[in-house]
């Protein structure tokens, strides 16, 4: 396969996996901007190899599958599909020229693309039958039962026969706030965006759910129409004003007879998108008659008669006055920028932008004081993009954490800079919240609100207070901080409870960086203690599989830290459970310290470490008077002669994998 085939084979995977964060996760990754390029890159392949595209190619597919959770799935009676977008005005006026030469008298809508989830509603003899999603553009979700709680569905209206309406679904920006602002106040995960809450609010099962959030809706479309209601269908304006008349809410729209009519609503809109209440990423543009649109198809994934104009990302020039350094809960430095004057972008008001990290800052040259092009990204974050006005200075960052003082650390091969203290002050409740938790230690019933509390009390200050908790029960009884004298032993019972937990939990809640609970279980299989793994080396951590080079780094410099030594033997005098659960393994190399190096003949390091550690042996990565074997491969290096230097016996992997086969 020629390398232009194998980035189209990348280029298909990778927006499939974006069209599935977007349409069936409501989680997108990226901005639209940056989908928009993936999409029009690929297509631009297609174009020049038109036998490459097949059926799975996301150019030929809409939205995401079908979901469940509102209802049962429903095949539509006439699609939903897409719109045909375009990037330039120059490709505006060739599609509007190409219209006005079979049709002259064509004229042309132009309405704000409004950023939500399209809707179908049925009617039958004017009343509501049925409301769907779109799903893949062929069978999308019944969602009638949460539909009929959107104020602006009309459950009737004045219109015989059958009709069917499609619209957009969407949250403004006054209801999203209000969202936002109640989930911070019970201490729960804001929405992303609008879009997403809204995808995820009209997919609920319960209709009071999606009542409270405040939905609302958009007609921008006639899908179709019978009887006496035929007429819908011939003009687009015509038929939705008709709809307005009968109490719906329709898209706003402007009739245009030209392309420079086109072109300067397209601009008004793009003008005053920031005013709107809700979000919208870009304008569409349709054929007044609907006759026409069918001779205008653009492929079995659009609409016919329709293309959308997608506006580029809203910038604004920012001056930056402040560069702010916090901490985060793994003790990885933030950085943000704090502007001199607020600016309104995407129809909110911004004085602060994300900064990534240090690197990021120093490869756009960024410093207090210099003016920068600001955007947000996916149309909410805000990111600083470019420099307009250097200082001629560079932010430096810190050489000591801004909170507690503790030198920083940057692990190697990354361009996060970390405070290595787990009793920094600003990781603290946090990373105790996490010690706590279902992942980590699962002490029942003690949540977060707990740990701020005793945190802010000054009973705790590091995870081994938690195990002298009950030194303090009357006290804590007294002031009711978890709750009255029935809860407080609850959860004194469940600490400890949970000094016998597994010893890969206690790793876990740790919180070292890159060891999670999966790790943490895999880790433990290969060491009798935990005592035993802070003394381990790094060269033989990383023959542990699943443990690479960073992670190594990670946990030696972790045990390498004194107050993280001290806080490690408290908690054991304090009788938390350190020993490695017996595990089924072989005694074929049992009291065996075995060394591996050069490269075997059939086995990776890893898994000749796996080996040993399998049949009662202990593999490390550093040859000494203490090392039984080594088994060398070739180009073997400096351990070789190490070992023969110390007299250690030298054999091969054959010789190894006889031993374990045949220990007698």
């Amino acid at each position: 396969m020629d390398e232009k085939k194998t980035r189209y084979e990348e280029l298909k995977k990778t927006i499939e996996g974006h069209m599935n964060l977007y349409y069936n996760e409501d989680s997108p990754s990226i901005s639209d901007f940056e989908y928009d390029g993936l999409m029009q890159e690929l297509k631009e392949m297609e174009r020049e190899h038109p036998d490459w595209v097949t059926k799975d190619s996301p150019t030929q597919k809409v939205g995401g599958a079908a979901k469940r959770e509102a209802g049962v799935t429903i095949a539509h009676h006439v699609p939903m599909l897409s719109i045909q977008d375009v990037f330039t005005k120059e490709e505006v006026e060739t599609w509007i020229s190409e219209v006005k030469e079979l049709h002259p008298d064509a004229r042309f809508s132009v309405e704000r693309k409004v950023d939500g989830l399209s809707m179908s509603l049925r009617y039958e003899d004017g009343a509501l039958t049925l409301a769907e999603t779109r799903g893949d553009g062929l069978v999308g979700e019944d969602v009638t039962l949460n539909a009929r709680v959107i104020p602006d569905v009309r459950q009737t209206i004045g219109m015989p026969g059958y009709v069917e309406l499609r619209g957009e679904v969407y949250m403004s920006h006054s209801s999203f706030e209000r969202f936002n602002e109640k989930q911070e106040s019970l201490g729960k995960k804001p929405a992303a965006n609008p879009r997403n809450l809204a995808a995820g609010t009209l997919r609920q099962l319960d209709p009071a759910v999606t009542r409270e959030r405040g939905l609302r809706m958009f007609v921008f479309n006639v899908q179709d129409a019978t009887g006496e209601s035929a007429h819908l269908m011939e003009c687009h304006t015509a038929g939705l004003d008709e709809l307005a008349a009968q109490g719906v809410m329709i898209v706003p729209h402007v009739l245009c007879e030209n392309a420079k009519e086109v072109l300067a609503a397209i601009d008004d809109i793009g003008e005053h998108r920031g005013d709107y209440d809700y979000d919208i990423d870009g304008a569409v543009v349709k054929i007044e008659q609907v006759v026409y649109r069918a001779d205008f198809p653009a492929g079995s994934k659009y609409s016919a008669g329709h293309i959308a104009y997608k506006y580029p990302p809203e910038e604004k020039e920012v001056e930056i006055e402040e560069i702010e350094v916090g901490v985060g809960r793994t003790g990885k430095m933030t950085f943000r920028a704090r502007f001199a004057r607020p600016v309104r972008l995407c129809g909110t008001s911004v004085q602060y932008a994300t900064l990534h990290n240090i690197d990021y800052i120093r490869s756009l040259g960024i410093d207090e004081g210099c003016h920068a092009m600001c955007r947000k990204q996916g149309e909410i974050i805000p990111a600083i993009i470019s420099v307009t006005k250097p200082t001629g200075t560079v932010f430096q960052a810190p050489d000591v954490c801004p909170v507690c003082g503790h030198a920083l650390i940057r692990e190697e091969g990354t361009a996060d800079i970390c405070c290595a203290n787990p009793s920094c002050p600003a990781q603290i409740k946090r990373t105790l919240a996490y010690f706590v938790s279902r992942d980590a230690m699962d002490i029942k019933a003690f949540g977060s609100k707990y740990v701020d509390a005793l945190v802010d009390e000054g009973y705790v200050h590091n995870y081994t207070d938690i195990y002298r908790l009950h030194e303090h029960r009357e006290e804590l009884i007294e002031k009711g901080i978890m709750g009255k004298e029935k809860n407080t032993d609850k959860i004194l019972g469940a600490i400890e409870e949970s000094k016998r937990n597994s010893v890969d939990k206690f790793l876990t809640g740790l919180a070292i960086r890159n060891v999670g609970k999966a790790s943490a279980r895999e880790i433990m299989k290969h060491f009798s203690s935990l005592q035993e793994l802070a003394d381990t080396d790094v060269e033989t951590l990383v023959l542990i599989p699943d443990v690479g080079d960073i992670t190594a780094e990670c946990i030696h410099n972790y045990f390498a830290d004194a107050e993280n030594r001290r806080l490690l033997d408290e908690v054991a005098a304090l009788g938390m459970n350190m020993e490695s659960e017996e595990t089924a393994r072989g005694k074929a190399l049992e009291g065996l310290t075995i060394v591996v190096t050069g490269t075997l003949p059939t086995l990776g390091r890893k898994e000749a470490a796996a080996l040993i550690e399998a049949n009662g042996g202990k593999c490390t990565g550093s040859v000494s008077k203490k090392t039984s074997y080594l088994v060398a491969g070739e180009s073997a290096g400096s351990k070789l002669d190490k070992a023969k230097s110390l007299g250690v016996s030298v054999i091969t992997e054959e010789e190894l994998l006889a031993m374990v086969k045949d220990p007698g």
